[in-house]
């Protein structure tokens, strides 16, 4: 199964009005992305607060995603869980709502052994026959995917790239040194997206994708194209921003400047808070260094 998604897929947030969804505020946002040359959208990942949707929600908004994409640009749902049963019920819904594939993290809080999660992915790619994009992110699951496992994952047909945020450029060249194109990798972390892409990824999954998307776009086009100077030059040009938005986190800073911009409210649901003052005067104060506010 050959599918890839170079570029830029921004891990979409998902807006809240009164404690439901903004159906409105996420139209406006994927008309946004589109507009401005996002590659791909990904709905209800831990950007989507994933973790306090109801099932239904979550189908909800991969649905509105889809329908308002229109196949202009794929959609790349978040069905991960550290329930197998459950992340295949996910994975079939998104199949069934129009994505064009899923993105699973790894197992969290139970702490599989590697053939577990081996297993795990494994197991939802025989139930599901659709294109799946493993998630590697140990600060959030408490274990990591090691690139044995990705090697052997990698001959899964339906097992189509790695978003990496272990947040070591060594794993990411190991990864790639075992699996080369059999597995592309995508960055998972913003301020790493130029070194990995250098040494072989094709692209991220981001977040400071919905607050820029254009600028950003541009630069991951240049590292993609290979134009270093380029894209060194917008890198740095937004490193202050990138990190801004992890002073908490992830989405309490990013939901803050999307506020800060009219684009949605600054609403959470618990146990995620509004940023506190202190981090959130840094954060307005980058927005208006960047021209943003």
């Amino acid at each position: 199964m050959s599918v890839r998604f170079p570029g830029t897929l921004t891990a979409l947030i998902t807006p809240f009005r009164d404690g439901a969804i903004d159906h409105a505020a996420l139209e406006k946002i994927v008309d946004d992305q589109i507009a401005n040359g996002s590659n791909g959208l990904v709905p209800c990942g831990s950007t989507g607060e994933s973790a306090t949707l109801s099932h239904d929600e979550h189908i909800e908004v991969i649905k509105l995603v889809v329908a308002r994409a229109a196949r202009r640009v794929p959609v790349i749902a978040g069905t991960g869980s550290n329930s197998t049963a459950e992340a295949i019920r996910l994975t079939e819904g998104a199949k069934r709502a129009g994505a064009d594939a899923a993105l699973l993290i790894s197992p969290y809080y139970n702490r599989p052994t590697q053939d577990g999660i081996y297993r795990h992915y494994r197991a939802i790619a025989e139930a599901t026959r659709f294109p799946l994009i493993v998630y590697n992110i140990p600060g959030r699951t408490a274990s990591k995917i090691e690139a044995l496992t990705l090697e052997r994952l990698c001959e899964v047909d339906e097992i189509v790239g790695i978003k990496e945020a272990t947040g070591s450029l060594d794993e990411v060249q190991e990864v790639i040194r075992r699996c080369g194109d059999r597995l592309p990798v995508y960055a998972g972390d913003d301020v790493l997206t130029l070194p990995i892409i250098a040494v072989g990824g094709i692209g991220v999954i981001s977040v400071v994708g919905n607050l820029v998307p254009q600028a950003w776009a541009q630069a991951v086009d240049a590292m993609v194209r290979g134009d270093w100077h380029d894209a060194r030059c917008r890198h740095y040009a937004l490193l202050p921003l990138m990190r801004v938005l992890f002073l908490e986190t992830n989405p309490i800073p990013i939901k803050a400047a999307m506020a800060m911009r009219g684009l949605c409210r600054d609403e959470l649901r618990m146990p995620l808070l509004p940023m506190t003052e202190g981090p959130r005067a840094v954060l307005r104060q980058a927005l208006v260094e960047a021209g943003l506010l």
